[in-house]
């Protein structure tokens, strides 16, 4: 009798603290915020249907990612190569090493054989390609920059076009799934690389989503590692966060790959019950650490779907229509419930469903 009192006064607490949670308007809003993502993505459109195959007959597009290195944009090319393959046009990847001068190599190749469209892919820096920028749109080539720029983000000088990610939003969810699930009073400490440009549009959407639901209850650090130093400078940098302040409960590394180095400092400092990990882009061995409850949650992104979603911009483009605003790249919450659709081990654009198939060949008229 006295250990089913016991339980019945646990599960009055535990159904009080939800209710508290639930009224909470901070936590309110952040789960209405959260509540989309949690479902599996459907595809929406970002323009009319067109078609593709017609209008790209002869056309050719060269693409030079930040680093053919990096699985990301590797990846990210193959669906694009793919699609090229689908259409009936010719898609060609820079193979660099993610060298300045090996992007001025592919910008001059594009230009030399006449290609109509280049894409600077996840970070290729148009800033630092001007002269080569302006030599090819000199020469009637459209140059776009994808997946480098939030939506509110200016063009970089002297590029046609870019194809945006709602990096303020992918902000603004991580921001609030630390304030659903500490019930309005998180303590975060950020990390960021300052020297990406997508960096400050996902640090703005943390900022203001923080300031604005609970300024009075969520406070937040934000610590800068530059790529480079990612192996040498997050994992001491974080434990001495947690050492000095023993109240941090969510560690947010905007870009998951960071994660290999917060892990470790988190376990040395023992603090695996108490500090959680929430992160964006879905790469995945860190679904890998989400299955394992080592990262509690991962915004994914799908590499094939983005790769038919840069696609589709830039076929618009070189077709004569309107430019896309916003590539309808959707955005999906992998935590334990789900992370398993993935795969084991977790595999590259697995997860997501399959509705951006079907919808761009419809999107694209592309027959049967």
């Amino acid at each position: 009798m006295k250990a089913f009192r016991i339980l019945a006064f646990g599960l009055l607490c535990a159904a009080f603290a939800g209710s508290a949670r639930a009224q909470n308007p901070a936590v309110a809003a952040a789960e209405q915020r959260l509540a989309p993502y949690r479902k599996l993505p459907e595809f929406v459109a970002a323009g009319p249907a067109f078609d593709a195959r017609h209008c790209m007959e002869g056309k050719s597009i060269l693409g030079i990612p930040v680093s053919s290195a990096n699985p990301f944009t590797k990846n990210i090319y193959i669906a694009m190569a793919a699609v090229a393959k689908k259409v009936g046009f010719k898609f060609t990847e820079w193979e660099n090493q993610g060298q300045p001068s090996q992007w001025v190599q592919g910008m001059n190749y594009a230009i030399n054989n006449k290609y109509n469209l280049i894409d600077l892919l996840g970070g290729t820096d148009p800033k630092v390609l001007a002269p080569q920028v302006k030599a090819a749109t000199g020469a009637g080539i459209k140059v776009i920059a994808s997946h480098y720029s939030g939506f509110e983000q200016p063009a970089p000088p002297g590029v046609s076009g870019v194809v945006p990610i709602d990096y303020f939003r992918a902000g603004q969810l991580l921001a609030d799934w630390a304030i659903a699930k500490t019930g309005g009073k998180a303590n975060a400490l950020v990390i960021v690389s300052m020297e990406v440009n997508s960096t400050a549009s996902m640090l703005n959407g943390i900022k203001e989503e923080f300031d604005k639901l609970c300024p009075d209850t969520c406070k937040y650090k934000v610590i800068n590692a530059p790529v480079p130093e990612w192996s040498t400078k997050i994992q001491p940098n974080v434990q001495s966060a947690l050492l000095a302040d023993p109240s941090i409960n969510y560690i947010i590394p905007i870009y998951d790959s960071m994660s290999q180095f917060v892990v470790p400092a988190v376990t040395i400092t023992g603090k695996q019950d108490k500090v959680k990990i929430a992160t964006f882009n879905g790469t995945p061995f860190v679904l890998g650490l989400v299955q394992q409850g080592k990262v509690e949650m991962d915004i994914g992104e799908n590499l094939d779907w983005i790769g038919h979603a840069i696609a589709d911009a830039e076929m618009r483009i070189l077709c004569g229509l309107p430019e896309v605003k916003d590539p309808k790249i959707p955005f999906y919450i992998f935590d334990r419930t789900n992370a398993d659709a993935a795969g084991h081990p977790p595999q590259l654009s697995t997860g997501y469903g399959n509705a951006y198939i079907e919808g761009y060949r419809k999107l694209w008229q592309l027959a049967d």
